[in-house]
């Protein structure tokens, strides 16, 4: 029987430290646009110090009480072990190690976003921002590794390897990130006959729920045909999902069950690059920053491995 993962939704952590640094922005703004001339929400051209130090501050701040709060709230409550590893890879058709990928990238982006805000050299934002997912979620894996229940994944710490050369390698080859890594969801009938392990709410349906996540490569046309006329903020994506997890615990409670049909999901789509949407506004462009990480809703074509195909007229 397939475990279900106890954070299925990697996810949380990318949404929660987005949601904190646009809070931590907000809530330092009248204090340090009173001792700096720049607007709080434009990019300082400069290494502003205080930014800086806030910056590092609120990183290593955040991170501990993730990692404490973790230990207490769910480590405590299983057994300790020696520290030992598990093989994984099999399993849920690679959804959780998109999830990793996801995480490890966008945490890392926001990371590396955050020093750019304060002025910091772009070799000091690869090296302490960019790196940002891939050490908090590889020291979670250690902590896996000590508990009874589960154990150190060596194929989600490449996951996390992963997300965060996809970030840093763009960066170093093109000092801009041309392909980004985008999440979609829709909700399913499967939670609704199995809330506990799927999720009773949308939001723990979007963090559990592997049958209606998406993950997604967005390519920005005009960043690899920069003489085009293509529209800057036209992107195009290629998206990964699965049908039918977990396997043995979807029982739509029929007499005898239903089989349930599982199968990878291929598919190609039209997106927007919300950062390239033309705007003067210092905020719009911090939030367009924030939330690119969603994919838009639009035509979509869906290829099953099952060997049928299906078009979406909007897919979310």
């Amino acid at each position: 029987m397939i475990k279900y993962p106890h954070r299925s939704g990697l996810l949380l952590s990318t949404i929660v430290t987005l949601a904190l640094f646009l809070g931590l922005f907000v809530d330092l703004g009248s204090e340090l646009q009173a001792q700096n001339k720049t607007p709080f929400f434009q990019r300082s051209d400069t290494l502003n110090k205080k930014r800086r130090t806030a910056v590092y501050v609120t990183e290593a701040a955040l991170g501990t009480a993730a990692l404490i709060g973790l230990n207490e709230l769910w480590y405590s409550q299983y057994p300790r072990s020696s520290f030992k590893s598990l093989n994984d890879n099999s399993q849920w058709m690679q959804m959780d190690k998109f999830g990793h990928i996801f995480s490890s990238y966008y945490i890392g982006k926001m990371g590396m976003d955050a020093l750019a805000w304060a002025g910091e050299t772009k070799k000091n934002q690869l090296i302490y921002g960019a790196t940002l997912g891939f050490v908090f979620l590889t020291t979670i894996e250690v902590l896996d590794g000590f508990s009874e229940e589960w154990g150190f994944s060596t194929g989600d710490v490449m996951a996390n390897a992963l997300g965060t050369g996809l970030l840093v390698g763009q960066e170093v080859l093109w000092d801009e990130q041309r392909i980004q890594m985008k999440f979609s969801f829709m909700t399913t009938e499967y939670a609704q006959n199995n809330p506990e392990k799927l999720g009773e709410t949308t939001l723990e349906q979007v963090l559990k729920d592997y049958n209606g996540q998406t993950y997604w490569l967005s390519f920005n046309l005009r960043s690899f045909f920069k003489e085009s006329k293509i529209p800057k903020w036209l992107n195009v994506s290629i998206g990964y999902g699965a049908n039918g997890l977990p396997e043995d615990s979807l029982d739509f409670s029929t007499s005898p069950p239903e089989p349930i049909e599982s199968y990878r999901q291929l598919f190609t789509s039209v997106d927007v690059d919300l950062t390239k949407i033309p705007t003067n506004s210092d905020f719009l462009k911090t939030v367009f920053n924030v939330f690119n990480f969603v994919k838009i809703p639009a035509p979509t074509v869906e290829y099953r491995t099952n060997g049928s195909w299906k078009f979406h007229f909007l897919y979310f």
